[in-house]
């Protein structure tokens, strides 16, 4: 029987297991140059005995920023600042996959240079506000992308994904959920076009299809994961019946070969055995287990085949040794929820956090 603590050939990778550290955004870049830092390096090497660790999020271009104080991948200096991350994680033996995120619509100007403003695939703002410098702020309505400007965000992600080799990340996650900028394409209430990047299924998957695209063409599939989220209604989405969208999705990337699929899954079991099925590569899950964080119970879940890798958000922030502990079978220190940015919470209520 395989167990999570087996090893497992991750993109040419042998990971130590088959625990995922979940991306959770930190806001810790501070200052305009978005660069990581010291502490940033710190933290990851704390949990470098994870299987895998995917980092916070980090913007493909300055427009798609859209928390305060988060790291990018487009500058020199931003890559020369994450090599010492990820040469921190190395020393102590992990695999460390940068997450790649634009957020979209989820953002404000006051958070983006240059006169810049928060883009989308249509021009409908969310709902709520969003942390600024200032104080939170009601959310604007986004600039629709124009077809070259779609074409020029789908050469963003492949020059971070270049960038993320280069500052030494052993592969890229491309984030695809929790209501950012791939998810809002893929959900029909936040993409109203009537071009071939809109409409039915078809031309709303077209820019996730292109993005994982571009990125396996510029550092090979095997470097490339893709996180998901169907039905997740985090930052105002609404998908009816994500069923048809996602199994399309899934069914179109078969054929990149690329290191994994990972799964933000939510109520719906039966759409994650589908999309276990379908995908023929690795599939990391991040189990739905609101209100409570993903506990030791998901273990099981690797040995009944229903996920090669589980992902662990909250518990690995309140516990950098997890692994051991889950070993172990404890003892685990208790997640604080009120201060706890990101990526293990679901995204199914409206919790004040940031969403990794």
């Amino acid at each position: 029987m395989t167990t999570a603590f087996d090893p497992i050939v991750l993109g040419g990778r042998r990971l130590a297991s088959r625990l995922v550290m979940a991306p959770m955004t930190r806001s810790r870049a501070f200052g305009p140059a978005a660069e990581p830092t010291e502490l940033m390096a710190t933290y990851y090497a704390q949990r470098a005995t994870a299987g895998l660790i995917v980092t916070e999020g980090i913007q493909p271009a300055p427009v798609g920023q859209g928390y305060p104080d988060t790291p990018g991948l487009h500058t020199a200096g931003q890559v020369a600042a994450w090599r010492t991350v990820t040469d921190a994680v190395h020393r102590e033996g992990g695999v460390i996959f940068a997450q790649l995120m634009h957020t979209g619509r989820i953002g404000h100007p006051d958070l983006l240079p240059d006169g810049l403003v928060p883009v989308a695939p249509s021009a409908v703002a969310a709902e709520g506000r969003v942390f600024t410098h200032e104080g939170p702020k009601e959310y604007v309505t986004p600039k629709e992308l124009t077809e070259p400007e779609i074409r020029r965000t789908v050469a963003d992600f492949a020059a971070a994904a270049r960038n993320a080799v280069e500052a030494g990340f052993d592969g890229v996650e491309i984030h695809g959920a929790n209501g950012y900028l791939i998810h809002q394409f893929l959900a029909p209430n936040t993409n109203r076009r009537t071009d071939a990047w809109g409409g039915g299924v078809e031309g709303r998957i077209r820019f996730a299809v292109d993005v994982a695209t571009a990125v396996a063409e510029a550092i090979g599939g095997h470097r490339v994961g893709l996180r998901i989220s169907p039905g997740n209604p985090y930052n105002g989405i609404a998908e009816d019946n994500p069923g048809e969208t996602y199994e399309t999705l899934v069914d179109r990337l078969a054929g990149l070969d690329l290191a994994y699929l990972h799964l933000m899954e939510g109520p719906d079991r039966d759409l994650t055995g589908r999309l276990r099925k379908a995908w023929p590569g690795a599939f990391v899950l991040n189990p739905f287990t609101h209100p409570a964080a993903t506990g030791p119970e998901a273990l099981a879940l690797i040995e009944d085949g229903t996920a090669d890798l589980i992902a662990y958000g909250a518990l690995f922030l309140a516990n950098p040794d997890l692994p051991a502990r889950l070993a172990a079978g404890g003892p685990f220190n208790t997640p604080n929820p009120a201060g706890f940015y990101g990526g293990d919470h679901r995204g199914y209520t409206d919790y004040p956090a940031l969403a990794g």
